[in-house]
């Protein structure tokens, strides 16, 4: 029986990860500050620490030793040079959750050499404040530069689901049905999307394949543009969407991006994961979106 961690994991994808480990008789253990209800019960060792307390988190784990440790809660590069020296000879694997961030917008499609987080500058000290991208970057360089066990980082893109506490695929939706602008700069962007169901499966995957290590791209097979996505929104609801360049703030789109944002996931493939297309599962998603 393995032994997992998994810092966070209460809510969206980290949910559906701890469901897959446990249906496999895993024994899971979850960290979380305890600020969202989990539906595991005494199936799993619920540790509710802030993990931004590096002091708090060592004690809570103890002398605990992880066959395969998952982050999705790292943010800053202080955090991931804590979890280095905390998780130095405890972590078989460590799977960092990572984003689509890490690279630019614009074309071509992204591999994964577009960010070498082997080489990326690691500033001393670190900054307090920094934006999500940044972050993500310095996470990864920090765990790839500096640990001393194998790590994996996923760089997923925006991911979507029934239950996205974010709403994004949501807000286009209830947009459409009240007659409500679409603020989109670029309606005819490429974008990488992938559904949580998936993002939990990939990585379940990974934390089964100790020789993937290093960043991966995670992605569905295929990829759509803001305008596509609101012309099947209107297909699902009857209704014609209002999109403009601009719009006030709160009609911005959050998938609002200026130049094309998608991903080569041929690495991960290879490797032996095969994903799903995403003509698959969209379009049922917006239609049940469309219904409720």
């Amino acid at each position: 029986m393995r032994q997992v961690l998994v810092l966070g994991g209460t809510r969206f994808f980290g949910k559906k990860l701890v469901e897959r480990l446990l249906e496999a008789g895993d024994e899971v253990t979850i960290v979380t500050r305890g600020a969202h209800a989990h539906p595991f019960g005494e199936r799993v060792k619920h540790l509710k620490v802030d993990r931004t307390d590096a002091e708090q988190l060592a004690t809570a784990i103890g002398e605990a030793r992880y066959d395969v440790v998952y982050d999705n809660i790292c943010y800053m590069p202080k955090e991931a040079e804590e979890s280095v020296k905390l998780f130095a000879g405890r972590a078989g694997k460590y799977i960092v959750t990572s984003t689509l961030s890490v690279y630019p917008f614009g074309e071509p499609r992204k591999t994964e050499a577009f960010f070498d987080s082997q080489t990326y500058p690691i500033p001393k000290p670190y900054p307090d404040d920094i934006h999500y991208g940044e972050g993500k970057r310095l996470v990864e360089a920090v765990f790839f530069q500096k640990a001393s066990f194998p790590v994996a980082a996923v760089r997923f893109p925006i991911v979507l689901g029934e239950d996205d506490y974010t709403r994004r695929l949501h807000f286009h939706v209830e947009h459409v049905q009240q007659g409500l602008p679409l603020g989109i700069p670029n309606a005819d962007a490429a974008m990488s999307f992938i559904d949580a169901d998936e993002a939990a499966s990939f990585l379940d995957w990974l934390g089964r394949t100790p020789e993937a290590t290093g960043p991966f791209n995670a992605c569905s097979r295929g990829e759509i543009s803001p305008g596509a996505i609101v012309a099947l929104i209107e297909q699902a609801t009857g209704k014609t969407a209002y999109v403009a360049l601009e719009t006030d703030e709160p009609h911005s789109s959050p998938f609002g991006v200026p130049e094309p944002w998608y991903m080569d996931i041929a690495k991960a493939e290879e490797a032996g994961y095969r994903f799903r297309e995403l003509t698959d599962w969209l379009p049922p998603l917006i239609a049940k979106l469309a219904s409720e």
